[in-house]
């Protein structure tokens, strides 16, 4: 039997994706681990409501009488697992009684799991710098750590004390890319939430600045130590169309739709639809 680890997640009060955190603990407690929580103050935290039901989702969504009439909103949202596996979440001990960011440290955990979301309510959480510091302790003790979307994001803005660079400095990583981001931005703001045109980018561009400029590619990329340590699907890759389309996820039994990227004893992915195989390549990370 594998030795059980003790893994902390820690997330925003609210908007990050249901996915992301419930498929992640589901299958890493399934493979014997303990998973806590953390947020900012010690009280629940919340995913994106519109990722769990898809009401708001539609072009309509806006008008009272028409907003929970959903035909978009059932596909954008997170899909049967995700949604399952969110509800089994919310009756967990441990996601109901998060700690706090302060009161947790390194030392407290074998291992680190950051995932992602990409609603407003993420801003805080990326842009806590305790939070961040911890993330640092986490990289600099060489214990595992796994992020995922937006969660490597946070890595990203997190500052090593003994080198003073980003964390992910001389490490490969992938994160959500600007084609995945950008192609739904521009689903939700031309054919679904058209009232509410930032809702998919969590930070968007000022005037002046290149599109995609504070997308969470491009950040990361600058936080690195060359372009070429961020490590997108390479043409060619076997199901390359179903790894970059946007629309394939992976599954409990099939990863061709995955992308995932391992530097010694940190692993990447971009969005949902890589987190089976992102978890459980995380449990046979920490089960060497």
């Amino acid at each position: 039997m594998n030795k059980s680890s003790r893994i902390l997640i820690p997330i925003p009060l609210h908007d990050f994706d249901p996915t992301e955190v419930a498929l992640s603990w589901r299958i890493l407690r399934d493979a014997g681990h303990r998973i806590e929580f953390a947020t900012v103050d010690g009280t629940r935290g919340h995913a994106d409501p519109r990722m769990i039901s898809g009401v708001g989702l539609d072009p309509w969504g806006w008008l009272p009488g028409l907003r929970k009439l959903r035909l978009i909103g059932l596909m954008l949202r997170a899909n049967r697992d995700g949604r399952q596996a969110y509800a089994a979440l919310e009756q967990d001990a441990e996601f109901l009684r998060p700690k706090r960011f302060r009161d947790v440290g390194v030392a407290d955990y074998d291992a680190l799991l950051l995932p992602g979301g990409h609603a407003r309510g993420m801003r805080p959480y990326l842009e806590d710098l305790t939070l961040q510091a911890l993330v640092a302790g986490f990289f600099d003790s060489g214990k595992p750590v796994a992020a995922v979307c937006h969660g490597v994001l946070l890595a990203a803005r997190s500052v090593s004390p003994l080198t003073r660079r980003s964390v992910l400095y001389g490490r490969k990583t992938t994160a959500l890319t600007w084609k995945l981001e950008r192609s739904a931005w521009n689903v939700t703001r031309f054919l679904a939430r058209f009232w509410d045109p930032g809702y998919y980018r969590t930070y968007g561009e000022d005037k002046g600045e290149p599109a995609g400029y504070w997308s969470v590619e491009q950040e990361v990329r600058r936080a690195l130590a060359s372009a070429d340590d961020f490590v997108d699907v390479p043409p060619g890759t076997p199901h390359y169309l179903l790894k970059t389309s946007g629309m394939a996820r992976d599954t409990p039994g099939d990863d061709r739709a995955s992308w995932v990227v391992r530097d010694g004893n940190y692993l990447s992915a971009r969005w949902p639809g890589d987190v089976h195989a992102f978890a459980r390549q995380f449990a046979q990370l920490l089960a060497e």
